[in-house]
C-alpha cells in the first residue's frame, strides 16, 4: 500500500460556487409581479430598480447573480407601466368626452 508523499493535498477541489443573487432581485420580482397583478403604480419602480441591478450585475463580471429574476421583475414593471400609461389616457379621454358632452349639452 502507497502513501501519498508529504504534503500532498489530495484532489483539487470544484472551485467556487455559483455566485451570489444581487440583493434585490427576489424584491424586483416580487414588486414586478405585484405590479401586474394588484397595483400598477408599482411598475415604474420595479422598471427603474430592475434597469439598475441589471447595470450592476452587468459590470460585476460575473460576481453577482441573479440576473433572471431581476430581468424578469425588469419586464414586468415595463409591461405594468405601459398598462398604467393605456389606464390614464383612457380614462382622461372617457373624462374628456363626458366634459365636453355635458357642456355642449347644456
Amino acid at each position: 500500500m502507497s502513501y501519498p508523499p508529504y504534503g500532498y493535498q489530495g484532489y483539487p477541489g470544484y472551485g467556487y460556487g455559483p455566485p451570489q443573487d444581487h440583493p434585490q432581485a427576489t424584491t424586483i420580482l416580487v414588486i414586478g409581479i405585484l405590479s401586474l397583478v394588484f397595483c400598477q403604480i408599482l411598475g415604474p419602480v420595479a422598471w427603474i430598480m430592475g434597469s439598475k441591478a441589471r447595470k450592476e450585475i452587468d459590470h460585476s463580471g460575473g460576481a453577482i447573480g441573479g440576473r433572471g429574476n431581476v430581468t424578469a421583475g425588469w419586464v414586468c414593471g415595463i409591461i405594468a407601466s405601459c398598462l398604467l400609461i393605456l389606464a390614464v389616457v383612457i380614462y382622461g379621454g372617457v373624462i374628456l368626452v363626458s366634459v365636453v358632452a355635458a357642456a355642449s349639452g347644456s
